[in-house]
């Protein structure tokens, strides 16, 4: 009797321990905010659906499908301009976790911030419009950031952080803060805002309207 109850309790195990697995599976090749599980050591925090979905489709309001778009450390951004562009488009998707490597080893270029000019010299003023997560709410972290901002484009820049941050990056990109307030899956416990150089507002604006006439 003992060894039929072994048996039936390692089948209940190997059947929770498969279930782990396709949910891991699912969450790795999900097209949503959750296709990487955050990793909460590397200041990890998705954006929920609908922002990461407006802000890649303003991006491409901005800067039309032909354009380049850079997104610095902001994965869950540039995994839904995928879903809105030919996989010729000239996007990328500037990280340190190299996982996104694995995931998308055609447009994920590995980046640390402590070292903000180690990047290849193709990219310097490639883009139309940079998109930035600073991961860490510090200056010295936005400094770094803005290192590699500038050596990325010389045109628009967008930057998503906390709004503790809201004086560093006024003073350092002369950025404005948009009305736009984005939301991430997960609580934080500090205010996150949009700043940008120029009426970003206004790209989200026109993607929002035609929405609700094709809704």
């Amino acid at each position: 009797m003992e060894d039929d109850e072994d048996i039936v309790l390692s089948e209940h195990a190997r059947l929770a321990l498969q279930a782990f697995l396709d949910e891991k599976s699912a969450a790795l090749n999900s097209c949503d905010d959750n296709f990487v599980e955050e990793d909460w050591e590397l200041s990890q925090f998705w954006y929920n659906t609908e922002t990461s979905v407006t802000l890649a489709r303003s991006a491409l309001e901005c800067v039309g499908e032909t354009g380049r778009i850079a997104c610095v450390s902001c994965p869950s951004i540039y995994n839904q301009l995928r879903q809105f562009t030919s996989e010729s488009s000239e996007n990328y998707l500037f990280e340190y976790d190299k996982r996104f490597q694995d995931k998308f080893p055609d447009r994920a270029i590995f980046y640390d911030y402590k070292n903000p000019l180690s990047i290849d010299d193709k990219f310097k003023a490639y883009f139309d419009i940079v998109f930035a997560d600073p991961p860490f709410l510090s200056t010295e972290c936005i400094e770094k950031f803005v290192e590699t901002i500038h050596f990325l484009t010389h045109k628009k820049i967008v930057i998503c952080t906390g709004e503790v941050m809201e004086e560093s990056v006024k003073e350092l990109l002369d950025l404005k803060t948009c009305d736009f307030v984005p939301q991430h899956e997960r609580k934080l416990g500090n205010e996150f805002r949009c700043y940008a150089n120029f009426d970003f507002d206004q790209c989200i604006a026109k993607i929002k309207s035609t929405s609700d006439v094709n809704g």
